[in-house]
C-alpha cells in the first residue's frame, strides 16, 4: 500500500495539542495530597527524604483545623558495628555502623496538654543504598528481652504482624504501658494513639572497593549476613537502641508530669466552683449553673466541670508555623462545642 498522504492523515487522525508544562506550586500542591514528605541530613551522606505521611484521622473537632498531616524525623546517633568472621570469610571489609532516625507520629507537639499513648514500635532496616532490606528474624526476636522495658516506663514489648501497615517490611512491636495515670482516669476522653517508626540506616565505606561491582557485591554481603552482624553486635546495637527509645519516651514522660501539674490545677479550680455554688445562698444563680451545664445536682455538676475543663485543656492549641497547614474553618460542630463549653 502507498503510503497515505499528509492531507489524508490530518484527516484520519483527530487534531493533538501539546499541553503545556505543569505548574510546580500547583504540582507540588497536587502530590502532597497524596504524601508528605521530610528531608534528613546524615553526616558524610546525602540528604534523605522520608515519607512521613500519617494516617492517624483526627478528632471531628480538628479534621478541618490544625492538625499536623506528617511526623518529624529526628537524626539519632550513629554506631560503629563489627564485621563477623563468617562475613569477612566472604568478602566482606571496610567500616561499618549505623545511622539512626525516629519518628513519632501522629504529631501532637501544637497540643501538649492532649493525652497520648505510644502502642508501637516499628524498626525498618535500610542497606548502605538506601533501600529497605528484610529484617533479620533472629535478632528482632530476642530483643524485647534485651531492652529495659522499666526504664522506658513500659510494661512489655511484644512482636505483632506487620500486615496493614503503612512499612511492610518493618518488624512490628506491640507497646504495653503500665496502669492508667490519673489524666486517663479522671477523663473519659481517649488518648491518642501514637507509633515510634525507628529507622537503621547502615554505612559501610570500603576504601579497596571503589567499583560499582564490588560496592553491589558488599551490600549484597551485609544483606545476606545482617543478622550475623547485629547478633555479633549485640550488646552495641541494644544500648544504642535503648538510649534511642530513652530519649523518646523521655518527652513523654515529661509531658505526663506536666499533665499532673495541670490535672492538680485543675482539682482546684474544680473544687472551688463547687464550693461558691454549693454555699451560695442565690437560688436562681445555683439553678443557672445547673442548667448551664445540663446537670440536676452539684455531684453531677462536679463530674460534669471537671470533664469540661479537661477537654478544654487538652486540646489547648500552640501555634507552631512547621507543624501544620491552615486548612478549612472549623466544624460547625466543634465551634458549637467551644461555645457551650466556655
Amino acid at each position: 500500500m502507498s503510503k497515505p498522504k499528509p492531507s489524508s492523515m490530518e484527516s484520519l487522525l483527530p487534531r493533538m495539542r501539546w499541553c503545556s508544562e505543569p505548574d510546580p506550586e500547583e504540582l507540588s500542591s497536587f502530590t502532597d495530597l497524596v504524601k508528605r514528605k521530610k528531608k534528613v541530613a546524615l553526616p558524610d551522606r546525602s540528604s534523605l527524604i522520608l515519607d512521613v505521611t500519617c494516617r492517624t484521622e483526627p478528632p471531628l473537632c480538628l479534621r478541618a483545623g490544625r492538625w499536623c498531616q506528617g511526623g518529624h524525623p529526628v537524626l539519632g546517633g550513629t554506631w560503629p558495628l563489627s564485621i563477623p568472621p563468617q562475613a569477612m570469610d566472604q568478602g566482606l571489609f571496610g567500616d561499618l555502623s549505623v545511622q539512626f532516625v525516629t519518628l513519632l507520629s501522629p504529631c501532637v507537639e501544637q497540643y501538649p496538654n492532649l493525652t497520648t499513648k505510644l502502642t508501637r514500635i516499628q524498626l525498618l532496616v535500610f542497606g548502605p543504598s538506601n533501600v529497605p532490606v528484610s529484617s533479620p528474624s533472629g535478632f528482632f526476636q530476642t530483643l524485647p528481652a534485651a531492652l529495659d522495658c522499666q526504664e522506658l516506663g513500659l510494661e512489655r514489648l511484644s512482636r505483632s504482624s506487620s500486615k496493614g501497615l503503612q512499612h511492610s517490611g518493618a518488624t512490628v512491636y506491640t507497646v504495653e504501658t503500665e496502669n492508667r495515670d490519673d489524666s486517663e482516669q479522671e477523663s473519659s476522653l481517649s488518648p491518642v494513639e501514637q507509633s515510634l517508626l525507628l529507622f537503621f540506616f547502615l554505612q559501610h565505606c570500603d576504601p579497596f572497593s571503589s567499583q560499582l561491582a564490588d560496592v553491589l557485591a558488599s551490600e549484597v554481603l551485609i544483606e545476606r549476613h545482617l543478622d550475623d552482624i547485629l547478633s555479633n553486635n549485640r550488646q552495641a546495637v541494644t544500648a544504642a537502641l535503648q538510649t534511642e527509645l530513652s530519649n523518646t519516651m523521655k518527652a513523654q514522660n515529661n509531658k505526663k508530669t506536666n499533665q499532673k501539674k495541670l490535672l492538680s490545677a485543675a482539682d482546684v479550680i474544680v473544687s472551688s466552683t463547687i464550693s461558691i455554688i454549693s454555699c451560695s445562698t442565690n437560688l436562681d444563680f445555683r439553678t443557672t449553673c445547673l442548667n448551664h451545664m445540663k446537670v440536676c445536682n452539684t455531684r453531677d455538676l462536679s463530674a460534669s466541670l471537671r470533664e469540661t475543663l479537661w477537654r478544654v485543656t487538652s486540646w489547648k492549641f500552640v501555634p507552631r508555623s512547621r507543624c501544620y497547614t491552615p486548612q478549612k474553618e472549623q466544624h460547625p460542630e466543634c465551634e458549637e462545642q467551644t461555645r457551650r463549653e466556655m
